[in-house]
């Protein structure tokens, strides 16, 4: 039974049920509703079903009231509680009780097809919970009185564990520009700038090394002329080269007049 601390749920209600007399079973067949008065039934009402712990309640009350006519506890489903008929789907069989555990069997049906549906999904439902329920705290009661594996230390038991001891591994080295492994430049050491590419003119300068007088000539070489520059004793040993002042143009071919049309 639902313990005194659980509340009450609403499962279905049905505002629209017909309560029948039906006459006792005289063999184990099955309910037939053709065998009730279906066109005068005995009692008119609403049907309310409710949940209380995992106990399903069935209950007839009066439409306008409330007050209760009648109802059936139902402990499972489908069982002896909520029978069917079998030649409808509209009508069952509930098994009532009252407050002194008196039992009686009555006829109950929908106008409605959908009414019938609903009023069997509902206790369904209610019954798919009350068993997963029923495995979940079975499952919890194995574990729990299943074998536990022991992770202490047993007397004497150590433990050693090395820290910091192991082989360091060699970094790789960062590739530098263009993908190679070059090493970095020393700590506070200066890199040269390369060399300033030399600004020549139209002529080629050609250096004459190892000379250490002052009769060092230095040649130039136009193409068309050499010019033999000497530098000027009173000046700096690398003086100014001289420029010839002015270029002989290569001659130019003459035109044919001839060929050409003026405009």
């Amino acid at each position: 039974m639902a313990a005194e601390g659980e509340y009450e749920s609403i499962l279905c209600v049905k505002p629209d049920v017909n309560v029948y007399r039906i006459p006792p079973r005289a063999s184990n067949r099955s309910y037939r509703a053709a065998d009730w008065k279906l066109d005068a039934p005995d009692w008119s009402g609403r049907m309310r079903i409710t949940a209380k712990g995992k106990v399903a309640f069935i209950k007839l009350e009066d439409k306008v009231s409330g007050e209760l006519f009648a109802q059936a506890p139902v402990k499972e489903y489908p069982g002896i509680t909520v029978e069917t008929v079998s030649d409808s789907s509209r009508y069952f069989v509930l098994r009532i009780q009252d407050d002194g555990g008196r039992s009686a069997f009555i006829g109950v049906g929908f106008g409605d097809r959908g009414d019938a549906f609903d009023f069997n999904v509902a206790l369904q439902d209610h019954f798919k919970w009350v068993k997963k329920e029923d495995e979940i705290s079975k499952s919890g009661h194995v574990g729990d009185s299943g074998p536990k594996l022991d992770l202490g230390f047993k007397e004497g038991q150590t433990i050693t564990l090395n820290i910091g001891q192991g082989k360091k591994r060699d970094k790789p080295r960062p590739p530098g520009p263009g993908g190679l492994g070059l090493l970095p430049p020393p700590p506070g050491g200066k890199i040269a700038p390369p060399p300033a590419p030399s600004s020549l003119t139209n002529h080629n300068v050609a250096h004459q090394t190892g000379c250490t007088t002052t009769g060092c000539l230095l040649e130039l070489d136009n193409g068309n002329f050499n010019t033999v520059v000497q530098p000027n004793p009173s000046s700096d040993l690398w003086g100014d080269f001289s420029v010839p002042a002015s270029s002989v143009p290569p001659p130019s071919r003459p035109q044919d007049t001839a060929n050409w049309i003026q405009f």
